[in-house]
């Protein structure tokens, strides 16, 4: 059967909403009044309830709250639309209770109590709509019939999107390939006539486009919904977008992590904020390991080299020295680990605890590296990698490099190809996508490993 009720879902909530509004006034007024809600009626409160109720349909039209489709029906996504709703309409009243200077004429515990059970029953009552929905189309109710045009591994891919979320209520009902029928187009209208389908999905890489015309025609014809469907298993690990030029949808592909003004804004600002808290608050522990080189070695505390930064701009790292100052002449090229002969005493402790690194919050601060971030590699290492893995290591260039990443955390220091390359292989990792609770993690482990002393 077609046509399950399209749209109830959403008027549902946007009622269940409304209902809710009023009784947590209609509550929250009897909890602060004594005389009932007799007394509502006859004085300034149903004024205001007038007015919530108003600025309440004007707030979800603006932020479209109840636009979404089966697909984007998850309780996180429609409470965060909610709350955010909740917090305009709050800010509007308040701004209405200023504005007309009647905010002494009401309670303010009434005003505040209406908010906190409206959002707590408005929580409960989308928990257990998801809740509900989800078992009852799990158990076989309320599902959309589709098929598929084509019978290659992207037919097979929707097929297991949809097996493996059976409580967005699809039910596949059968495919056609247009390579192999003679008129595929008499055939699928067949098909769709006789399971009566809701949806039809075109795979795009199996059929011309004469062939896609036609299935839309077809579509208008049988009233089913027809969804295209582009291969895009090839770069979809590059974050592609759509976006639309006029009526042309233009599929971008993203070749430069952190190229979005957003990331690029959030990310600078949260190497910023952490690098001054903790040049700040380490400052005792800066001047402890300065106290420390400078009594135990000759020569001077800090240690600067030359590395590879973003776009393969060089540029000069800082570090606290735990070398000798004459290590240079030895000719290694690579530390040989806790039997180098070139390392310091304390130089070994530093290492191990990464506190060697702390100066590079100065190279963050002025722009030249991130927090988190591929190692800024030195040009042996950079002429090692050009040759091992010469598109992979590009792609490490288009962003900064940083005090610690994910792959120097599983493999540490680099001293061979294979190392090199290993931990390569975890920085583009970090190149997929970016948040600040994925820095902050990192950052955590990064403790982690300095606490215990496993640095290499």
């Amino acid at each position: 059967m077609k046509n399950h009720y399209p749209g109830l879902l959403p008027k549902a909530h946007l009622w269940t909403d409304v209902a809710l509004l009023n009784l947590s006034f209609f509550f929250a007024y009897i909890f602060r009044f004594d005389n009932g809600i007799t007394t509502l009626f006859e004085n300034q409160y149903v004024n205001l309830l007038l007015v919530a109720n108003l600025v309440w349909i004007f707030t979800i039209y603006v932020f479209k709250t109840y636009r979404f489709t089966r697909l984007s029906y998850h309780f996180n996504t429609q409470l965060a639309s909610f709350l955010k709703a909740v917090t305009v309409h709050g800010a509007v009243m308040m701004a209405f209770l200023y504005l007309s200077k009647q905010g002494e004429e009401y309670s303010r515990y009434q005003f505040l109590m209406t908010y906190v059970m409206f959002i707590s029953l408005s929580t409960a009552s989308r928990a257990a709509a998801v809740l509900f929905l989800k078992i009852y189309r799990q158990a076989g109710y309320n599902y959309n019939r589709y098929g598929i045009v084509g019978k290659g591994d992207l037919a097979a891919l929707i097929r297991e999107f949809y097996a493996e979320r059976k409580e967005l209520g699809y039910r596949f009902s059968g495919s056609i390939d247009p390579s192999s029928e003679k008129n595929p187009i008499e055939s699928l209208e067949a098909m769709v006539k006789e399971k009566q389908l809701d949806y039809l999905y075109c795979c795009l890489s199996e059929m011309n486009d004469e062939q896609v015309k036609e299935v839309i025609r077809m579509g208008e014809r049988q009233r089913t919904h027809i969804r295209l469907v582009p291969d895009f298993r090839g770069f979809m690990t590059n974050m592609a977008t759509i976006e639309y030029h006029d009526m042309y949808p233009i599929i971008e592909i993203n070749t430069k992590p952190f190229s979005s003004l957003n990331e690029q804004t959030v990310k600078r600002a949260f190497d910023l904020i952490f690098s001054t808290i903790v040049m700040i608050l380490g400052a005792p522990v800066f001047f402890l390991v300065w106290a420390a080189i400078k009594i135990t070695s000759p020569g001077p505390v800090f240690f600067k080299q030359q590395r590879s930064g973003r776009w393969g701009e060089l540029f000069y790292i800082y570090k606290f020295r735990s070398m000798r100052v004459d290590a240079d002449k030895m000719g290694l090229q690579h530390s040989k680990g806790d039997d180098d002969p070139r390392i310091t005493p304390i130089g070994r402790i530093l290492r191990k605890s990464r506190l060697d690194e702390l100066p590079q919050f100065i190279n963050v601060l002025k722009g030249e590296m991130s927090v988190v971030g591929p190692r800024p590699l030195y040009k042996y290492d950079v002429d090692m990698l050009m040759e091992a893995a010469p598109h992979d290591f590009q792609r490490l260039l288009t962003v900064k490099p940083g005090i610690t990443s994910i792959g120097q955390i599983n493999v540490g220091y680099a001293d061979t190809v294979a190392k090199n390359v290993e931990r390569l292989k975890y920085d583009l990792q970090y190149l997929k996508s970016y948040s600040v609770f994925d820095d902050v993690q990192l950052i955590f482990r990064t403790v982690q490993v300095m606490v215990l002393g496993r640095g290499q």
